[in-house]
C-alpha cells in the first residue's frame, strides 16, 4: 500500500517506520525542516519525506496523495489534523482518511464529517498501524477454534458508488464462507437484513473464515 502521513513528530515517524518495515511505500509531509531533515536520514525503505504543511493541497499533491491508499494526519493539532483529512478526503478523494486526535471532546467533529480518529496518545501509532495495514479489518473475536472470525470494517468513501445514497448490503460482492451479520452507525446497530443500505462510516460487522479477510478487505477497499 501507499500511505502518506502529515507530521513527521514522534507518532508520525514510528508508523512511517512500521509501514516501511512491512513493505509499504510511505510519504510524510513535516512542516518543521529540522524534523524532516532527521526523517529523511532515520528512515529505510520505499519513502519520500516533503518539507511543508500537511494541511496545504500543493504539499499532499507534492507527496503523490492521487494514487493514495490510505492518508494519516498524526499532528498535535487537532485543526491542523482536520483540515489535513479533509482535504485528502474532498480534494483528493482519498478511500480512508485516519486522524490522531488529541483531545476526546473534538472526537464528535471528526466523526460528523467523517473522518475515522483515533483520540489515545499512548496507542496511537499501534491503532493506526492495525487501521492502515489491514485495510478496515479489525477482529474482533474468534470463533471455532479459531478458524472463523467475526471482523469489523469501517466503509471507505467509496469510489464506484454513490457516497450519498450508500450501498446495499447484498450489493457487496463479498467471497464464498464470508457473511455480513449487522451494521453499526453512529446511532445504532442494525441486524443484517434485506435492504440495509451502509453508509462511509459506517462499522459492517462480518463473520468470515480467516482465510478471506484479506479478500473481505480487498472487496471494501474496491468499493
Amino acid at each position: 500500500m501507499f500511505i502518506v502521513i502529515a507530521g513527521g513528530g514522534k507518532v508520525g515517524s514510528y508508523l512511517a517506520s512500521v509501514l516501511l518495515a512491512s513493505g509499504n511505500e510511505v510519504a510524510v509531509i513535516e512542516e518543521n525542516l529540522q524534523a524532516a531533515d532527521a526523517l529523511s536520514v532515520m528512515l529505510e525503505g520505499d519513502y519520500l519525506v516533503i518539507h511543508g504543511d500537511g494541511c496545504d493541497s500543493r504539499f499532499q499533491e507534492d507527496a503523490g496523495i492521487r494514487r493514495a491508499d490510505v492518508f494519516v494526519a498524526t499532528t498535535g493539532q487537532d485543526d491542523n489534523n482536520l483540515v489535513a483529512c479533509e482535504i485528502a478526503q474532498r480534494v483528493f478523494h482519498v478511500s480512508r482518511v485516519i486522524a490522531r486526535v488529541n483531545s476526546p471532546k473534538n472526537l464528535r467533529i471528526f466523526r460528523k464529517v467523517g473522518i475515522e480518529c483515533v483520540s489515545s496518545t499512548t496507542l496511537i501509532a499501534n491503532l493506526i498501524e492495525e487501521e492502515a495495514l489491514l485495510g478496515s479489518v479489525s477482529i474482533v473475536s474468534s470463533l471455532t477454534h479459531g478458524d472463523v472470525g467475526l471482523a469489523e470494517l469501517v466503509v471507505p468513501r467509496m469510489r464506484h458508488h454513490s457516497n450519498e445514497d450508500g450501498i446495499e448490503i447484498d450489493d457487496i460482492p463479498l467471497p464464498d464462507n464470508a457473511l455480513i451479520v449487522a451494521v453499526t452507525t453512529k446511532d445504532d446497530v442494525v441486524v443484517a437484513s434485506d435492504n440495509i443500505t451502509a453508509y462511509p462510516g459506517d462499522k459492517v460487522i462480518v463473520v468470515a473464515n480467516k482465510d478471506v479477510i484479506d479478500e473481505v478487505r480487498d472487496v471494501f477497499r474496491g468499493l
